[in-house]
């Protein structure tokens, strides 16, 4: 079972197995999260994301890369919808998390970061945005072998909010 946890931090200081990475269509490395796992992981991870994904990803899809010279071994970059351009589709932002838990599990990860996907520039309403995401990763805990998923979030209210959802989550699994 999976257990879930959320902390205010920066991902990309994280010593876990494998990273999730708020990424963009393109592959090619952006802003917000994925700017700084970039910057932070080196050109090893753009010339990964170049080499396998030479054409980038569909929305709420994921692949992984290398983490260069990040504390994890992987990166798992996933492709959240844009709520600002009209990608307002939940499904999308659920797959997200599903298919990084997927992969994370094909991968053996044990421990796994996961940032606040598609709620900084994409917009996506933060309160949504942390149920949606707590909700998916709950789902996946049983099918998977990811001993923690611990969302790393940026920002005193995005921290809060998360730890309300995993709060809610582990009362209601409890149940």
């Amino acid at each position: 079972m999976v257990r879930i946890t959320a902390v205010e931090g920066d991902i990309t200081q994280q010593h876990v197995d494998a990273v999730v990475n708020a990424a963009n269509t393109a592959m090619r490395g952006g802003g917000g999260v994925d700017g700084a796992i970039h910057r932070a992981g080196g050109p090893e991870i753009l010339a990964d994301c170049e080499a396998r994904f030479p054409h980038g990803l569909p929305t709420g899809s994921a692949g992984w890369t290398t983490a260069g010279r990040l504390p994890a071994r992987y990166v798992i970059h996933v492709v959240g919808p844009n709520h600002r351009a009209g990608q307002t589709d939940p499904r999308l932002l659920e797959s997200c998390y599903e298919d990084a838990m997927r992969i994370a599990d094909e991968l053996e990860v044990g421990t796994l970061a996961l940032p606040a996907v598609s709620a900084g520039i994409y917009g996506w309403p933060l309160q949504d945005a942390a149920r949606i995401a707590v909700e998916s990763v709950g789902r996946m805990a049983v099918e998977v072998s990811v001993q923690e998923a611990r969302f790393v979030l940026f920002g005193v209210e995005t921290g809060e909010v998360f730890s309300n959802e995993v709060a809610k989550w582990s009362r209601h699994r409890c149940a």
